[in-house]
């Protein structure tokens, strides 16, 4: 029973004491912040100091293209090639045969007829702009216009690589000049090839499109490989300009991989 008072007693003390409190700070309102420090976020909790931003940016990715230059500080051309070669390049055998009995000499019996018609032919067997495959079929001779076309070729051959920026290659030559005797053997072999040979006049002359020659120091290091669609896409910028000049007509071959032209 003593114990119930007591703690009968405590309670009502400490409302009590509860009551004086809250009458004592309603009188002084400025009482329950005077023992908070000025530096303390509690010395003000009705201002409220914005939070600064912290703004990180985010720089987007940068897709970088390597630009090459040339030696003189110039951009590379760009490689443009022709839409379609069979189009572009379309003169068949009966136009190129006119251009080649107009310019051309008359057709000569054989290699030792060849070797006694050099004053109406020039030996162009060798080039620092083209190659010639070892000959089968024909032998190194041709008109003097023709073989000024074909140093023309490489030589312009030689300066769209460079302004491209692509390591040099030199042209390959497959067939030239055709004696009589050639025609006759080449069409026991191949009974498709003509009778009427363009190649028989000294003005005509077949450039392949498939191979190339590396130019490169045979003591320095190797050139950086180019694949050879590259090469025939430049190589058909120049014909194509040569053709365009009324140089040369032209003529595609898929079967024999070569362009057939002859000097106008």
């Amino acid at each position: 029973m003593d114990k119930e008072i007591r703690k009968h007693r405590f309670v009502e003390g400490m409302g009590i004491v509860v009551i004086v409190l809250a009458l004592v700070r309603c009188a002084f309102p400025g009482i329950s912040t005077d023992h908070v420090e000025q530096d303390s976020p509690l010395a003000d909790s009705s201002v409220v100091e914005p939070v600064e931003e912290i703004t990180v940016k985010v720089k987007p990715l940068e897709t970088k293209t390597a630009t090459r230059y040339l030696a003189d500080g110039q951009r590379p051309h760009r490689i443009m090639s022709v839409p379609n070669y069979q189009r572009a390049f379309p003169d068949d055998n009966n136009v190129q045969l006119q251009a080649a009995q107009l310019w051309g000499v008359k057709p000569v019996k054989d290699r030792k007829d060849a070797e006694n018609r050099k004053s109406e032919l020039v030996y162009m067997d060798c080039s620092p702009y083209y190659a010639v495959d070892p000959l089968r079929a024909s032998i190194p001779y041709l008109v003097p216009r023709a073989a000024i076309l074909l140093q023309d070729i490489g030589q312009a051959f030689f300066d769209s690589l460079q302004v491209k920026g692509v390591p040099l290659h030199r042209l390959i030559v497959t067939s030239v000049l055709r004696s009589q005797a050639d025609v006759a053997n080449l069409r026991r072999s191949n009974p498709n090839a003509t009778e009427h040979s363009c190649h028989l006049y000294g003005t005509t002359f077949d450039i392949c499109y498939n191979r190339y020659k590396t130019v490169e120091d045979p003591e320095g290091p190797h050139r950086r490989e180019v694949r050879n669609d590259t090469l025939k896409f430049i190589l058909s910028e120049v014909l194509n300009d040569m053709r365009r000049n009324e140089r040369c007509y032209i003529k595609y071959e898929v079967k024999q991989g070569c362009f057939h032209m002859t000097v106008r």
